[in-house]
């Protein structure tokens, strides 16, 4: 996982077009913060003990044809430092992320927001959803969008021509956002009490998984263009998703795509995973996927 990859600073771009600085993993910084940001004298639990998700088996590996470098203490491959160096360093950041985490948990719950942050690798459909959503949606209740991506503000952009409010965080060399991030961009945002916050992660199945944004659910979203074996492959991110989309749906005449074997994957991992199916193009499973939101939106 990317704790010890080197991820990059980011920046942030409001409907302005200013940008700012926004973050570095090293927390030193100054910004005021108009929520709080508890840091309790402990570890959290984040769930990674370095076992594989519920579902896949240790058993069964070849004898030649495999090197597999997910295994161990430290369950990643970094030349030159020990599992138990790794371990300590991802403690150390995902607790910090935590911290910020649950400061940005505690001022949705206060305004009332439902924040949800969409995750999925690049191409799977985010935006365009999005923009569907908005379309249909932004006339019922207050939206906002928070944008993550390595470079450009196109997405940002896309989203703000529907007159929803949306905040582009650029992350550099960074291959997610974290809960740091998050906390500024919405102190820029503003979303008012009631709204519907949408965070647009970084394209990544993998590392988005482990960093807690203060988020109420994460969605993972999976295109029928991607191959039905995504969920055993990146399995940590279906383990932490409690709802998966399975998007461009109108394309499955065109694709040796199996949705039962895929979403048996899914649930292989994460047995309480609810699956979607829909297509923002044909509008084929957007009223489900509308109820979802209302039902989180409102505790019915």
């Amino acid at each position: 996982m990317c704790t010890v990859c080197g991820c990059g600073q980011a920046t942030a771009e409001g409907a302005d077009g200013a940008r700012e600085h926004v973050h570095g993993h090293d927390h030193d910084h100054h910004h005021d913060h108009h929520h709080d940001h508890p840091h309790p004298h402990h570890h959290h639990d984040h769930g990674h003990d370095h076992r594989p998700p519920p579902g896949l088996a240790d058993g069964g590996r070849p004898e030649f044809g495999l090197l597999d470098y997910g295994v161990g203490l430290g369950g990643v491959h970094v030349p030159g430092m020990s599992p138990a160096r790794i371990v300590q360093i991802e403690q150390d950041i995902l607790g910090e992320n935590d911290r910020f985490a649950d400061g940005n948990r505690a001022f949705f719950a206060g305004r009332g927001i439902l924040a949800l942050n969409l995750v999925s690798s690049p191409g799977s459909g985010k935006t365009t959803l999005l923009v569907r959503t908005i379309d249909d949606l932004g006339g019922r209740m207050p939206l906002a969008v928070i944008e993550g991506d390595q470079q450009t503000s196109f997405d940002a952009d896309r989203i703000r021509a529907t007159g929803v409010p949306a905040l582009q965080i650029n992350t550099g060399k960074g291959c997610h956002l974290d809960a740091h991030m998050v906390g500024h961009g919405v102190e820029r945002l503003d979303p008012v009490p009631g709204a519907v916050l949408f965070i647009e992660n970084v394209g990544n199945l993998v590392c988005p998984a482990a960093f807690d944004l203060g988020e109420a659910h994460k969605v993972v979203m999976l295109s029928v263009t991607e191959g039905d074996d995504k969920p055993l492959k990146y399995p940590d991110m279906f383990h932490a998703a409690d709802l998966m989309l399975l998007t461009k749906i109108d394309l499955l005449p065109h694709l040796p795509f199996e949705v039962d074997r895929c979403v048996e994957f899914a649930r292989r991992i994460n047995p309480a995973i609810e699956v979607i199916h829909l297509s923002a193009t044909s509008g084929e499973g957007l009223d489900a996927w509308y109820r979802w939101i209302d039902r989180r939106r409102t505790g019915a």
